[in-house]
């Protein structure tokens, strides 16, 4: 594969425009219907750019990748057109001003000892650190638990989007799998943005979209939401189905790393459920991650 963006020589710029104009409506902006039926989904290029305050050349320039950029103030006339949510603000000036994002190349991310304990002694809490293309790079034993034995996982495959597409387990333990999916898909549009033109996006992108119809779809939306906190409800088979809230919490060590907490209220049915699972795990001998400790000089 040659870009990130599958479908389209015109650039994600213009895929990300054409895409987010097609799921804004007139009614939205109080703009009359045409007389005649609209041959396409969503605004028109002249009324983006009537909106926006420029021309419809330029934007239709934009849409059509003959024009790579825009000046700050356009993208966020354009943003305002679009409804674009601050999350896709900001990945719109990521699109257009590429070279200003700092890139990390393929560099291994690593956990430290003292953050990987910190998930361990977490005895009524699965959690996890995600890296920056959302990597799996440390659990506890309740993460394990939850999600399988991560340990014994081909390491290339500890990702949490193709874990969600393409792993049974993980993918039939969500509940509502097409939210929780869809907005796995968003947090990985935030990370392309900010990381164009890196293999193992690419790598990841190229095979979901071609073993996933649903990927597929929503990766050509050009969906883009970062959460940093929800409610999943999980369906486990030792357990049964129940509710905990997730909280990601960015490393103070590495910006470009997240610590996941999933939690549930001591004295719930949801709780008593981890406890359970975490019963269970015990049996099973599963594993937290355990980085090497360092060697303290006394």
């Amino acid at each position: 594969m040659d870009s990130i963006e599958v479908a389209s020589a015109r650039g994600p710029l213009a895929d990300f425009l054409t895409a987010r104009r097609a799921a804004v409506t007139a009614a939205e902006h109080g703009l009359p219907e045409p007389p005649y039926p609209r041959r396409v989904p969503g605004l028109r290029r002249e009324e983006v750019a009537q909106l926006a305050g420029i021309s419809t050349d330029y934007y239709t320039r934009l849409e059509q990748g003959r024009v790579r950029t825009a000046s700050r103030s356009v993208l966020n006339a354009i943003g305002r057109a679009l409804l674009l949510n601050d999350d896709q603000q900001r990945h719109l000036f990521q699109l257009a001003y590429p070279e200003a994002l700092e890139q990390p190349g393929d560099a291994d991310q690593h956990v430290t000892p003292q953050t990987a304990r910190l998930l361990a002694n977490l005895v009524d809490t699965p959690a996890l650190v995600l890296g920056r293309y959302l990597d799996i790079l440390a659990w506890n034993r309740l993460c394990a638990a939850l999600m399988g034995d991560l340990a014994a996982m081909n390491p290339a495959h500890r990702n949490y989007v193709r874990m969600i597409f393409l792993d049974d387990h993980v993918r039939s333990m969500q509940v509502d799998w097409r939210a929780r999916a869809q907005e796995i898909v968003s947090t990985l549009r935030m990370a392309a943005g900010a990381y164009p033109d890196v293999p193992r996006l690419q790598e990841l992108v190229g095979e979901l979209s071609v073993r996933d119809e649903d990927f597929r779809t929503w990766w050509a939306d050009h969906l883009v939401t970062l959460q940093t906190s929800g409610r999943s409800r999980l369906r486990h088979p030792v357990v049964g189905e129940f509710s905990l809230d997730w909280q990601a919490l960015t490393s103070f060590e590495d910006q470009e790393q997240a610590i996941v907490l999933l939690t549930a209220p001591h004295g719930s049915p949801d709780h008593d459920a981890i406890k359970r699972l975490d019963a269970w795990a015990r049996k099973q001998g599963l594993q937290p991650h355990h980085p090497e400790e360092p060697h303290i000089q006394p």
